[in-house]
């Protein structure tokens, strides 16, 4: 049997060599024969059918983990499954272009058809943090005002986490009571730096705490305008008609293994490397936080649901929320 060269079965099937070590390593497109000095892999003509098809669906978004279920599955049941995945996405991105197109006139300040004044806004807010029922010191900090809401996790050797978390929210404390006639996003970029340059003068006076750092997730407005910061994987969503969305990404190597499709959300609840995550959205899923800030609660009932949820999955780490429900005025 000839067998093609990597390079000539890249070419053939549209896949990088890159690509085809990585299904190598994934178990989804293995090749024929391994040159056992070498290394290097060779393709049977034959195995240009997978390739292409797993080329295929990758062009439509579908994740590795995905697509491994649905080339190993029987014709039938794999049409079926290539359908349900479609009709998913269709769904999303509905929700998604009704999303977007309301966070657009927000963000831009715009109100009604009827009249172009711009929309004041304000909140009602309340914010909780708990040590769980595991950890014996807090590491967590939230914060919740009439323009700024924050929560952060921090980490350190000897009990440096919560004094990184409570560097990161003081710094951006000073924001409540600023104008920011200009960019709210380099407002709150500034405050972070500050905090950045806060953390690197106490690890270089105090060695004993090595690692010093935190998450940092957090809102500022004013007026209409309303501006999102993000470090780690500290999570913001957005409750919009009913349904719960996430406006923050994870930054972390799960969240890489799901971009790369090596992993589907689903695995990755239950990854290894989540274990270290933060307190309320390791232990629960995304339905069940939805439940809790969809009730008649105020933000005040509501965190303390959402602590209890935490708690009640084990407590297993500290956990911080922060609610708040925005209202026009």
């Amino acid at each position: 049997m000839d067998l093609l060269t990597i390079g000539a079965f890249a070419r053939a099937s549209r896949l990088s060599p890159k690509a085809l070590r990585l299904y190598d390593e994934l178990g989804l497109l293995r090749p024929a024969q391994v040159d056992p000095v070498s290394g290097y892999r060779f393709y049977a003509p034959a195995q240009l059918e997978r390739a292409r098809l797993v080329a295929w669906l990758r062009r439509l978004g579908m994740p590795l983990a995905r697509i491994h279920m649905v080339c190993d599955a029987e014709p039938g049941q794999a049409a079926e499954d290539l359908r349900a995945y479609w009709a998913q996405i269709v769904a999303e991105n509905v929700v998604r272009q009704d999303l977007a197109a309301f966070l657009a006139d927000y963000l831009s300040g715009k109100a009604t058809v009827m009249s172009d004044e711009r929309t004041a806004l304000g909140i009602r807010y309340a914010a909780r943090s708990d040590r769980g029922l595991v950890r014996e010191r807090n590491e967590d900090c939230a914060y919740a005002g009439p323009r700024l809401l924050a929560v952060a996790d921090g980490l350190g050797s000897n009990g440096g986490g919560d004094r990184a978390s409570a560097v990161a929210i003081d710094a951006l404390k000073p924001l409540e009571d600023e104008a920011h006639p200009g960019d709210l996003l380099a407002a709150l970029g500034r405050a972070i730096r500050q905090a950045a340059a806060e953390l690197r003068t106490i690890v270089e006076s105090e060695p004993s705490v090595e690692g010093l750092g935190t998450t940092l997730t957090a809102l500022l407005w004013s007026g209409s305008q309303l501006a999102l910061a993000h470090i780690g994987d500290s999570r913001a969503y957005v409750l919009r008609d009913g349904e719960l969305f996430r406006l923050t990404k994870d930054h972390t190597y799960v969240q890489s293994l799901i971009d790369e499709g090596r992993i589907s959300a689903e695995q990755a609840a239950s990854h290894p490397d989540l274990l270290c995550t933060d307190g309320l959205s390791a232990v629960a899923t995304a339905d069940r936080i939805q439940s809790a800030v969809t009730g008649p609660l105020d933000p005040a009932q509501t965190v303390e649901q959402l602590v209890e949820l935490a708690n009640a999955s084990g407590g297993q780490d500290n956990v911080a929320c922060v609610v708040a429900d925005i209202v026009a005025l």
